[in-house]
Order: C-alpha cells, then structure tokens, then sequence
C-alpha cells in the first residue's frame, strides 16, 4: 500500500470619416483623452521605484524570472520607473500574496511573484489564504512551462507503468505540488508511490536521488531541469516520467501528459484541475483597485517587454525558456481556477487530505 513518510531535517478608417465634416470631430474626442491618461502614468511614474516583492529565495526559476523581467519592464512603463526585486518569503509565498492583496498601496507601485498553485489552493480552501486571486490584477507570466516528474536513471524506473506494479518513493518539499501529483497519481491511476516529504526545496530533493534515498523527484519545471541540471538531461541521469500541463511540451512528445492516464473522466478532469496551474507559470500580479490606466500601461509595459531584443537575449544567457501568457489571459485562468466546479474541487480536496493527515 502506498504510504506517507515524514522526512525530518486601422488607419482607412478613420481617413474615411474625416472627410464628412466637423460634426464627426466628436469621434476623436477619445484620442487626447487617452494621451491624456498615457501622460498622468508618466507623470506618476517618473522618479518612481516600483517593488518586485518575490515570494521564493534567491536562485530558484521563480526568482529568476521575476529579477530577469525586473532588469527589462522599467524602461517600456510610461516614466521609466526604477524597478526593485526583493524577497518576501514565507508561508508558501502566501506571506507575499496576502501583502499585496490587503497591505501594499494600491496605486500600481507594489508587483508581486508568487506560487502559480496559489488560485487552485484558495478554489481548495486551504488554510492561511487571506487573498481573492480573482482580485488581484495579474500583469503576466514569461514562462507557461509544464512540471515535470523525473526519476534518477539508477532507481529501476522508466515509466508510471511500472509505478502500478512496484513501490518507488517520491521525494517533496512538504504537502505542496510534488507531493500532491504523487497522491493524486496513487489515487486515481493506481501507482505506489511512497511520499516522503520534510526536504526544505529541490536541492535536497535533488541530492536524495543522487544518493539513492529517494527514486523520484516528484515535481520541477521542464524549463528548470534544462536551465540548472542541462547535464543530467545530456547524460541522461533522469528519465523523464509524466509531464503535469494541459497541453504537451513540444520537447517531450513522448513523455505522456497526467491528464491523459486517466482511467475515467472523472479522473480527468480531477488531474486536468491539479494541472491547470502550470499556464500560470511564474506569474507576476499586481493589487486589487489600481488605478485603470496604470493597470493597463504595466500590461502593455509587460507584453512589450517579452519582444524586447534585450530581454530575449538575456533570458537566453540564463538558460531561461520564454513561452509568454499576457495577462489578461492569466486573468482568466486564475478566475477559472477559482471559480471551478465544486464537485471536481471536492474530489480532490479529498483524494489530498489524507497528505495532511500524514504530516
């Protein structure tokens, strides 16, 4: 039986309406208005220095992405703000969303990087979430990158077929998404992972493979695999086992989605809702009640950013994949994440409840 453990330690158109006469004048009304607007975000932003609170440490692709889009998106913001990153870690990076949701200004000089899991955990109703993610304004996402679950090429296991018919622990950093595939998998596909949670992140979990504690690594970005451990993937140290997303990475064509083991639909659209958050990448938000026209200048400021010939250039001396999602498109994953059936949310709250009876 699978068991828990607890790890220690267009211009034509308006030439053509011009030409009527002076009552059409009205319809160009709009235009000094919006320069209007564009000219008050300058004049508020100019001098400015806008925070970048980040909910991870320091080094993680969380961070990573949120310093990279911090070095880049000051200069497409109407005055140029300076742009400031800085840890606010804790709490799951909950710590961060409740600040600026119910703390910082809302004046558009406060951005924060939290968890892509955080809207499915409030749909869950999880403890310590004192945030509406449907509130929050949601400036974009750089990377939309599908989690991974990877074994080490000596631990005998190449496939989640064999996880039906075998035990192989699962190493997590506490009840978060490594361990939550793993229960969900052993739930609904049949596997036998044995979850052994307690590693304070993915560098432990990492060492613990190496060291053979633990066969798998139960969750990592396919972008983080390829930006931090490129020579594992070129020695071939881990197989690649499942990949969590709605759709399949085109790197890894072989390697089957989590949606598509499902036995049922049912099952489907469970695992569909636990992988949802993946599209929501490393998102980067803002608070509720920004003034609208600053909302609108930092996503235009974002979306700009992302075609930047710098911003490109210096992803690509990181390492870092780019796979954008503007925002209001992470908007409307975020509200259909907490707005998704009770019934599939209550499925799965239940099939994850017994992680936290196994603390």
């Amino acid at each position: 039986m699978p068991s828990i453990v607890r790890r220690t330690a267009s211009s034509r158109f308006y030439s053509r309406r011009l030409v009527v006469g002076a009552a059409m004048a009205i319809a160009v009304l709009p235009v000094p208005h919006a320069a209007f607007a564009q000219e008050a975000v300058e004049a508020f932003y100019r001098g400015r220095n806008i925070d970048l609170n980040i909910g991870f440490s320091v080094g993680g692709t969380y961070d990573l992405y949120g310093r990279l889009v911090a070095r880049h998106i000051g200069k497409h913001i109407p005055g140029q703000p300076t742009i400031v990153p800085k840890q606010m870690v804790g709490a799951g990076t909950r710590l961060v969303a409740n600040h600026i949701f119910a703390v910082a200004p809302r004046d558009g000089t406060q951005l924060g990087v939290a968890d892509q899991a955080l809207p499915l955990q409030q749909a869950m109703g999880e403890a310590g979430i004192k945030f509406d993610a449907r509130r929050l304004n949601w400036i974009g996402n750089p990377i939309a990158d599908n989690n991974t679950m990877a074994a080490w090429h000596t631990a005998g296991i190449g496939s989640i077929e064999q996880a039906k018919q075998q035990a192989f622990t699962v190493g997590a950093n506490g009840i978060t998404a490594a361990a939550q595939y793993a229960q969900a998998m052993n739930r609904l596909i049949g596997t036998k992972f044995t979850i052994i949670t307690g590693y304070p992140g993915g560098t432990e979990i990492n060492l613990a493979m190496e060291r053979g504690e633990v066969a798998i690594r139960g969750q990592n970005s396919w972008s983080s695999w390829k930006a931090n451990h490129r020579e594992w993937l070129d020695q071939k140290k881990i197989v690649i086992l499942v990949q969590m997303g709605l759709e399949k990475n085109r790197e890894l064509p072989h390697v089957p989605l989590l949606i598509d083991l499902a036995p049922d639909n049912e099952a489907r659209e469970v695992l569909k809702l636990l992988s949802a958050p993946t599209a929501i990448g490393r998102p980067i938000f803002t608070t509720p009640d920004i003034p609208p026209a600053r909302l609108s200048a930092l996503r235009a400021a974002f979306d700009s950013t992302m075609k930047d010939p710098d911003f490109i250039a210096d992803a690509a001396r990181l390492g870092l994949d780019l796979n954008p999602v503007r925002g209001v498109d992470v908007q409307q994953i975020v509200n259909d994440l907490v707005d998704a059936p009770p019934n599939v949310v209550a499925k799965l709250t239940s099939i994850l409840a017994e992680l936290h009876k196994g603390k």
